[in-house]
């Protein structure tokens, strides 16, 4: 068994709404490197960590991560749409370890993602039924939010259990570094907002459209200095960035939930996916970090990073 960990950044505006083309070409550079490292190692498993954008998880029950063993694509933002290639038997192995070792791990037997976990897959392997995935949603935007010990005791179970298995395995963590999207919040919604937030009506293919929309917007008027999100923070991605490239994530356990949305922004912790996994990596020995790329980009409404990690 051998394992090696990406972290790589999603955006639904990507495509819909992009930077200048240097940004672009450094982008694809990062990208194509992370591509080919995954290439040369050929996984035979990818255990992908992602968040939700409420299209899959809702206030009605909001898990601080779960597991699926099977999972469906809404195609979101123009994502491929229908079922991943969840490799069901590996992902209930997976989950009983977990559990074993005391850690409260939900478990989904239909589970519903979005761009989040499509997109890591449609960049690396070209589409989401490719090769064999466990997935495991990693709730980045909901509150309450639970300690980041928590996260890395997750990706520390879940490591360990893929150890036992005779494959190789790739740990793949999706989620944007600082940003701070429009994405609704369930205190002070609207009662139609709340409603929309708690019980998770699918939206019809007007609203879905519409609300995308609004995101596409949201990052043309960000990028033009008009809007009032919480800036991109390359100081706090970049710090994040060195803790996972030495390898100290105990560091992490001191960052507090509300300063990491302060300086993270509402959806800053998206990097929990990034902390999963490479926490995962760690619990097989010491790692290092192949190759790391980051750049603020505002179209995206990102700090967008790629990062490729393995051990020896």
């Amino acid at each position: 068994m051998s394992t090696v960990a990406v972290g790589l950044s999603h955006s639904p505006l990507i495509g819909k709404n992009d930077p200048p083309g240097d940004v672009l070409s450094r982008v694809a550079e990062a990208v194509g490197d992370a591509r080919g490292f995954v290439r040369e190692f050929d996984p035979e498993l990818v255990v992908l960590y992602a968040p939700d954008h409420y299209n899959g998880f809702f206030y009605k029950e909001m898990p601080p991560f779960c597991l699926g063993t099977e999972a469906l694509s809404v195609g979101d933002f123009g994502s491929q749409v229908g079922p991943l290639s969840v490799d069901t038997q590996a992902a209930t192995y997976l989950a009983q370890g977990v559990l074993d070792r005391g850690i409260d791990l939900t478990v989904s037997a239909r589970m519903v993602v979005d761009h989040g976990f499509v997109q890591p897959l449609e960049v690396l392997f070209g589409g989401i039924d490719q090769v064999p995935v466990v997935p495991i949603f990693v709730n980045g935007v909901a509150t309450p939010l639970g300690p980041v010990s928590r996260i890395r005791a997750l990706g520390t179970a879940i490591g360990e259990v893929a150890a036992t298995l005779d494959r190789r395995v790739l740990f793949l963590g999706s989620g944007g570094l600082s940003h701070d999207p429009p994405v609704p919040v369930l205190e002070g919604a609207s009662p139609r907002v709340a409603n929309a937030l708690i019980e998770g009506h699918s939206p019809t293919p007007e609203q879905r459209a519409r609300g995308e929309e609004r995101v596409v917007q949201a990052g043309r008027d960000y990028a033009a200095g008009s809007t009032a999100m919480i800036p991109i923070n390359p100081a706090w991605d970049n710090a994040l960035l060195d803790i996972l490239e030495a390898g100290a994530l105990r560091e992490l356990d001191e960052w507090t939930v509300e300063a990491m949305g302060r300086e993270g922004g509402g959806s800053g912790h998206e990097v929990r996916t990034w902390i999963a996994a490479f926490a995962s990596l760690a619990s097989s020995g010491d790692y290092r970090m192949r190759s790391r790329f980051y750049e603020a980009i505002p179209e995206w409404i990102a700090g967008f990073a790629v990062a490729t990690a393995t051990h020896g």
